[in-house]
């Protein structure tokens, strides 16, 4: 269990992150044609996995943007926007901004990724939505970077994340 804020406000989450050096764990996640996708959806890619509560707040919106900034310039790496919003209102949104360089997915109808993870908050008024962290995985699967935000209103540190893949 993590301990974080919510506006200063304590917030547990279900679980920790992936320990760096780990296998990532896998995941069913739904893409915005409705399909499935899962880690294997994106073997040999490296990843960078933008979780948060959703796309519709300004500090989530934000890192959407800023990730799709940084992911043109990488090399053989997919940025995967995950949160709980349905695939419509991530596609809305990334359709309106232009955003071409991230992939969105959302955990509307398997709940697993979010206890995997470790990202499930489990109090506070944002209870059962995904926690804001980042987690990078190498092209071997394997985890080589985490970030739980501790405070949900504050953006993830965005280069130490791609520090990790440069």
């Amino acid at each position: 269990m993590a301990q974080i804020t919510l506006k200063g406000n304590a917030v547990e989450t279900k679980g920790t992150l992936p320990a760096v050096g780990s296998v990532a764990p896998d995941f069913c996640l739904t893409q915005k044609d409705l399909s499935d996708a899962s880690l294997k959806s994106f073997a040999g890619k490296r990843l960078v996995l933008n979780i948060f509560p959703s796309v519709d707040t300004g500090v989530c919106a934000a890192s959407v943007r800023r990730f799709n900034q940084e992911a043109s310039s990488l090399a053989n790496t997919v940025v995967l926007c995950i949160s709980r919003d349905l695939p419509f209102a991530l596609n809305r949104f990334c359709g309106a901004e232009g955003l071409e360089n991230v992939v969105t997915l959302s955990e509307m109808r398997e709940l697993s990724f979010g206890e995997a993870y470790g990202v499930r908050m489990s109090s506070g008024p944002l209870a059962g939505l995904l926690s804001r962290a980042v987690v990078v995985v190498g092209a071997d699967g394997k985890v080589l970077y985490t970030e739980q935000v501790p405070e949900i209103t504050q953006e993830p540190d965005y280069d130490k994340a791609l520090a990790t893949l440069k």
